[in-house]
């Protein structure tokens, strides 16, 4: 050793003194995500703006989820599907959001036909607003019904539009239409339509009111003991910003705030000294451990990688990320969000659009990115969904998939707004779904040489093309087995609460097989018929109502149940039909119920040779507020 060198107690003594002396400075030190939130945003007329909405200058944990806003040449954009919505106005007091159609900003002949479409889990519709109907290419005449306005010259072509201020069941009455776009207005502008239709473009631009949702009364309390709302994106939950660290509610008061930080200082400071001794044991350890870690994962990548070549010519097409980048415009549009990860929307290079699932890093995904190439490339049916192609590239996956114009069942079963009360489908295109998802579930039960089970049933995997075909989506949780095997083993339940049968989560009631699809099928119907959801996960267990168990109730011998609004005679049958068949599908013996095949029998078999099943013994569902093992 060095005559200069400084002893070893003497640099512990020098290392303690730094510590002591510096912590107490870093913890009075504002926490950034403190100072970041509190700035507000400004975009032309909309100023001051803060949470639950960010963008800009307002990074996204200073709001909530959905609430991103841009700006656009100084005019303040908020997205929602597919729809770009132009901010007119913001009352933080009342939650209240007032925009207009971005595209119907300047004339009323767009060069897409899209529908108002919200995100409802953040906003829904405010009052006082009445749906205004624009048609186009219909040549309709001039009736008080309809009311013929002007010529529109859309992408070079010169077509009539008509529009109608009352709500309008859209049918197959309009199938020669080029477009039909459903754009909500203040009632005032809808009345004043009906006598001046020069008002048309005041109307659009007068836009219409959005009530969010959002912890308010949280982030006042939070804002009360000067702190700063904003968001945990670890625990997806209002979070209080403080100068010092975050609160789950509020701040302290300054001067507690300062005894306690003061008093913390030289613990934390004794801590630290431990933490680092502890640090530097954990790193040498967490060097060896990560060079486990990574023979692992090349195990792990090497085993999917042998999986996916064992397919050979069946295998879809590989893309590299970058091509799924650029396929997607670098993630710019997404379709929707999930557990598996998120779903955009895509363009081939021959210009074919496409949904792309990229799948977030767990061996959980890993298995359902396994689970969907083998599912999907094993059958070529109509009513199952295409597979075009994949991505595998280290820890990056991705499955590639045709495009649904209609998005997916869920959204035009359940009354969950404005928009959707006026989109119902009828019950003859109903009916068409049913029988479409029967022959798809069928042909993976029988028409494939290794019988697939889906086990994930239910209205949000069932996807629609433009002709409102079905096609059955969603393999992440499949099962393969052979088809001489009538019982599966399965080491843990899979599906999501209101569609699992009885025997997946209590082996009491019976081997698990492909009939558990079956009882997927016949929940799934049930909710098609009554547009209501078979359990509300928010509601008490007292009070809520399970929804087979309301249709026996009520049901008689003339099916006299008024679902969905009155049916009109010519319906009556399928109706009947439906539930029949649904009824026999929920049965709680798995031997009760019907095969797909007779299934399909039965919903193409005259109504009165159908007879009303039993009741089912299990009366309420088992109730959890995750879908279990996980929810899509």
């Amino acid at each position: 050793m060095s005559s200069h060198s400084l002893p070893i107690s003497s640099l512990l003594a020098l290392f303690f003194l730094v510590v002591l002396t510096r912590v107490p400075t870093i913890l009075s030190v504002d926490d950034p995500r403190y100072s970041t939130c509190r700035e507000t945003l400004t975009c032309g007329s909309v100023s001051n703006i803060s949470y639950p909405f960010w963008g800009l200058n307002r990074l996204s944990y200073c709001g909530q989820p959905g609430f991103e806003l841009r700006c656009e040449n100084d005019v303040a954009e908020i997205m929602m599907n597919e729809n770009t919505l132009r901010v007119l106005d913001i009352d933080p007091e009342r939650q209240i959001l007032k925009v207009a159609r971005e595209d119907y900003w300047n004339g009323y002949c767009p060069t897409k036909f899209i529908n108002t479409s919200i995100n409802y889990d953040h906003f829904n519709y405010g009052s006082n607003l009445r749906n205004l109907t624009l048609f186009y290419g219909c040549n309709l005449p001039t009736t008080p019904t309809f009311t013929v306005f002007t010529n529109c010259s859309i992408n070079n072509t010169l077509t009539d539009m008509s529009y109608a201020t009352r709500n309008m069941l859209v049918d197959t009455r309009y199938s020669t239409c080029r477009g039909i776009v459903v754009v909500p207005v203040y009632e005032a502008a809808a009345k004043d339509l009906e006598v001046n239709p020069m008002t048309i473009q005041a109307a659009l631009r007068g836009g219409f009111e959005l009530q969010w949702k959002a912890d308010n009364d949280e982030c006042r309390r939070c804002r009360d003991s000067d702190g700063v709302c904003g968001y945990n994106q670890i625990s997806s939950s209002f979070t209080c910003f403080c100068s010092d660290k975050p609160s789950e509610t509020t701040c302290l008061p300054p001067t507690e705030e300062k005894k306690k930080t003061m008093g913390k200082g030289l613990i934390l400071g004794l801590g630290l000294v431990v933490a680092i001794t502890i640090l530097i044991c954990f790193l040498v350890l967490w060097f060896k451990g990560k060079s486990l870690l990574n023979q692992g994962k090349k195990k792990e990548d090497a085993r999917i990688e042998a999986f996916i070549k064992k397919f050979g010519s069946l295998a879809p097409r590989r893309y590299s990320y970058a091509e799924i980048k650029k396929m997607t415009n670098k993630f710019n549009h997404k379709l929707g969000q999930g557990g598996f990860g998120s779903v955009y929307k895509g363009k081939l290079p021959d210009c074919r659009l496409v949904a792309v699932k990229v799948l977030s890093e767990s061996k959980e995904n890993g298995e359902d990115f396994m689970n969907e190439v083998a599912s999907i490339s094993r059958t070529s049916h109509v009513n199952i969904v295409s597979l075009l192609g994949y991505c595998f590239e280290k820890s990056k996956r991705a499955l590639i998939y045709e495009f649904m114009p209609h998005g997916s069942l869920d959204g035009f079963i359940y009354d969950r707004g404005l928009h959707h009360r006026s989109c119902r489908l009828e019950w003859r295109t109903l009916y068409d779904i049913a029988l479409g998802i029967a022959r798809g579930l069928e042909y993976l039960h029988q028409g494939c040489n290794t019988r697939i089970l889906h086990f994930d049933i239910k209205p949000h995997n069932i996807l629609l093309d433009e002709n409102f075909c079905p096609k059955i989506s969603d393999f992440g949780l499949s099962k393969l087995c052979e088809r001489k095997e009538s019982i599966i083993s399965m080491a843990c339940a899979r599906g999501t609460i209101g569609y699992i049968a009885p025997e997946v989560f209590c082996r009491n009631f019976g081997g698990v097989s492909y009939k558990s699809d079956v009882y997927s099928y016949g929940m799934m119907v049930l909710e098609m018929v009554g547009g209501r959801k078979n359990i509300d996960v928010g509601a008490s267990q007292t009070s809520e109502v399970y929804f087979p168990s309301w249709i026996y109730k009520h049901l008689d011998q003339s099916m006299n149940l008024n679902l969905n609004g009155v049916i009109a005679e010519e319906e009556e049958e399928i109706t009947r039909k439906l539930i029949t068949v649904s009824l026999w599908c929920i049965q709680s013996d798995p031997f009760d119920r019907p095969s797909m095949t007779k299934v399909i029998e039965m919903l193409q078999a005259n109504v009165q040779s159908l007879i009303i099943p039993p009741r089912p013994f299990v009366s309420s569902p088992v109730r959890s507020p995750k879908t279990l093992e996980h929810q899509k």
